[in-house]
């Protein structure tokens, strides 16, 4: 039914019995202690046809079987109240259903699609929890407390009277109904952003406004500035704020210089991919006349420039991260400051803060230093240039870079002795033409020259947490007073759920793996064992896979955990200050305990991160923003391989099944990554019977079944690049062709 025609069309078609349980439950739900006939919730819930109305009575004895309803007199019926309700955040699947994650609750609750009642993701809401019938818990949305966003992206639908926004990203919301005066100068087929002026309760389309206009569909700068906007990511500073930016002056005084440590004239350079222009970090190496090594690690001094309170400051805290997109990165800070001030570009003066540690050939810390320094940048080299001199012992400043990675292998070697585990996985990367169009894929690799880099930032970021954190005697109770009065922000890691590693232990048991899960140090030699086991192989992606998602999610905080992951007792982010707005955070806090330590007087730019409850608030915010800025990344990787298979539709390839959902299988293509979904609909040589709990279908005559990890030919059926899906056709299990022929 078009939209146009949607006032006059209503109620003409039956309804499905989803849809009309849905609205019955609206009505019970609306008043919960009232009774209702059939007759009457018919009336209510807008049934008129008389089969709609015999189906109410009939649906009305299934929900009082179910525990939904309960029949206080003959034929008369009321909400059954558990008086057992959670307040949580929602998580809602591609297929509707959804989960809401609560503390209330140690498990997640999963909520039916027609008990969602229009929330969507992220919203926080009032759930009812249901009767418990197995083994997990069940409940229904009967309020939602506060709408996560209130900006959507979509296409203009216009009509005489009136126009639609359709949300092109996400099917669960509701088009927005635009009053024409409300559209702003958009046009039919324009893709634009919404704001919502109201949530109806009761009617199914909530009314906006257009408040910006990205273009037409399809267009690069179109779909990469809809997908910033969708997760409320900004693409423009505000004029204020790089008015202040250009302020800053380009001269480092001689009145700042003579209060730091000077490393001018020690070797020093840069290793970033091919295509950076903010250089957060650098290296510096001297060979001590004892025979030890002084490696410097440098940080662009970004707290130097950025002063709490400062309108740069107030946009870095809302932003909180750099976003990666697949053709662009759109910083944190204005690009004066995070591709020039800032940046450690070669042959310029630049502000640093600093950690410098004496090492011996065994890659053993035997001192340190912390504190503010400038440097000079002698050489910028990108991964692929080190990487070929580390390879060929030939280049500029080979000796300096092949003592760094011999270092480097030595600190990484006892990591993983201490328990680290070796999650490494390969970057879709795209070639992409002027305009943005994806010409080829690629993937990047981590080699010696990144793994160099890489293990000197873990070096530097856990040292740094422990001086701030770390009390080199007293009890237990002692050491958590100190961490009250010395509030550090962390990066942690915490302790994967037992429940999901034994889940996971028997699922890669099919494979003929083994994971032992005793003990932290067993679970990490276990995991990088498997790991390596399973590398190249077919299933080697989808175990990966779901390894990590065994583990915890890394975020930042003041209650130190750990991090798990990297088996640190005291880990943060200190590295990446240009990128990160935590790292600002903790170098505010590192440059106030040493001033404290050393008897000096204390700086006030981190007077107000001493609030315990304040910087836990900076913290979450942090993490959260981190976390859109990832969905936003992976948004524009799944745009851009949708839009390289367009032209592809009818070819063949070889895929593996990546994942196995209620609605189909999704398989990954093995030569570029790119993945599809095989519907279940689509499914037609047999009748498929789901297991979730063995991710497979089963048929029912043939005894076929499809599993994670099964090598399969598909063809390419149909490519939607609004929707950012790609549908497969299954042709066939590649081991069960290759046994018949």
């Amino acid at each position: 039914m078009s939209r146009k025609n949607q006032g006059k069309n209503q109620g003409k078609n039956q309804r499905n019995k989803l849809s009309l349980i849905k609205d019955v439950m609206r009505v019970f739900n609306r008043n919960p202690t009232k009774l209702y006939n059939y007759k009457q919730i018919a009336a209510d819930a807008g049934a008129h046809s008389e089969a709609e109305r015999m189906l109410i009575n009939h649906l009305l004895q299934d929900l009082k079987n179910q525990s939904f309803l309960e029949e206080i007199e003959r034929g008369k019926y009321k909400l059954k109240l558990n008086e057992k309700y959670i307040t949580g955040r929602i998580e809602v699947t591609q297929s509707g259903s959804a989960y809401v994650i609560s503390e209330e609750s140690e498990q997640d609750i999963f909520i039916a699609q027609h008990y969602v009642h229009g929330a969507l993701n992220n919203d926080t809401v009032k759930v009812n929890l249901f009767p418990s019938r197995g083994r997990k818990p069940e409940g229904e949305v009967i309020q939602i407390i506060k709408r996560f966003k209130e900006e959507f992206v979509g296409i203009i639908e216009l009509s005489k009277n009136f126009a639609f926004l359709v949300n092109d990203f996400n099917r669960n919301c509701p088009d927005i109904f635009i009053p024409l005066n409300k559209l702003n100068g958009a046009k039919q087929g324009d893709k634009a952003v919404a704001k919502v002026i109201e949530w109806s309760e009761t009617g199914k389309n909530p009314t906006g406004e257009i408040i910006r206009i990205l273009g037409k569909p399809g267009e690069n700068n179109t779909e990469m500035n809809a997908i910033m906007a969708e997760y409320g990511l900004p693409v423009e500073f505000p004029d204020e704020v790089e008015l202040e930016a250009k302020k800053i002056p380009l001269e480092i005084s001689a009145e700042e210089i003579s209060k730091r440590k000077d490393f001018r004239g020690k070797t020093t350079f840069t290793i970033d991919p091919v295509d950076a222009k903010d250089f957060d970090d650098a290296l510096s190496i001297i060979k001590l006349p004892d025979g030890n090594w002084e490696i410097g690690v440098h940080i662009a001094d970004v707290a130097h420039y950025v002063k709490p309170g400062s309108l740069l400051d107030k946009e870095a805290i809302e932003r909180a991260t750099s976003v990666y997109l697949v053709d662009r990165c759109v910083p944190m800070l204005p690009e004066v400051l995070s591709n020039h001030v800032c940046s450690l570009r070669p042959n310029e003066e630049k502000l640093c803060f600093s950690a410098v540690f004496v090492m011996n050939d065994e890659a053993e810390v035997l001192n340190q230093w912390f504190g503010r320094t400038i440097i000079l940048s002698d050489r910028r080299f990108a991964y692929e240039e080190a990487q070929t001199i580390l390879e060929t012992g030939v280049g500029d400043y080979s000796n300096e870079l092949i003592t760094l990675n011999n270092l480097a292998k030595k600190l990484r070697e006892k990591r993983f002795k201490d328990g680290s585990i070796a999650f490494e996985k390969s970057e879709v990367k795209f070639k992409l033409d002027q305009n943005g169009k994806p010409l080829g894929v690629y993937f990047k690799e981590a080699k010696d020259s990144n793994k160099l880099i890489e293990d000197f930032m873990l070096l530097a970021n856990r040292k740094v947490a422990e001086y701030c954190g770390k009390m080199k005697s007293g009890s237990e109770k002692e050491k958590k007073e100190t961490a009250k009065h010395r509030p550090m922000v962390y990066r942690i890691h915490d302790n994967p759920n037992p429940e999901k590693l034994q889940d996971f232990a028997g699922f890669i048991a099919r494979f003929g793996y083994s994971l032992k899960t005793s003990n932290h140090l067993q679970i990490a030699k276990s995991m990088n064992k498997l790991l390596t086991e399973v590398a190249g192989k077919r299933e080697a992606n989808m175990i990966e896979q779901l390894a990590i998602r065994t583990m915890a999610k890394a975020v930042y905080s003041t209650d130190n955990v750990g991090h798990y992951g990297l088996a640190f007792d005291y880990y943060t982010h200190f590295t990446s200050p240009i990128r990160r707005y935590p790292d600002v955070l903790v170098h505010r806090l590192l440059n106030y305990y040493l001033a404290t330590d050393q008897g000096k007087s204390k700086p006030e730019d981190a007077q107000h991160l001493l609030n315990l409850e304040s910087l836990e608030l900076l913290c979450k915010h942090s993490s959260d923003r981190e976390k859109l800025a990832a969905e936003a990344e992976r948004a524009s990787i799944k745009y851009k391989q949708v839009e390289f298979l367009m032209d592809k539709t009818g070819q063949e390839f070889e895929g593996l099944i990546s994942g196995v959902t209620e609605w189909g299988l999704y398989v990954e293509i093995i030569e570029n990554h790119c993945e599809g979904m095989v519907r279940a609909k689509d499914l037609t040589d047999d009748i498929y019977t789901y297991d979730d709990e063995n991710f497979c279908y089963h048929g029912r005559k043939t005894r076929k079944f499809y599993q994670l990890g099964d090598k399969v030919m598909i063809r390419i059926k149909k490519t939607d690049l609004l929707r950012k899906q790609v549908d497969f056709t299954l042709l066939w299990k590649i081991e069960e062709r290759d046994h018949h022929n």
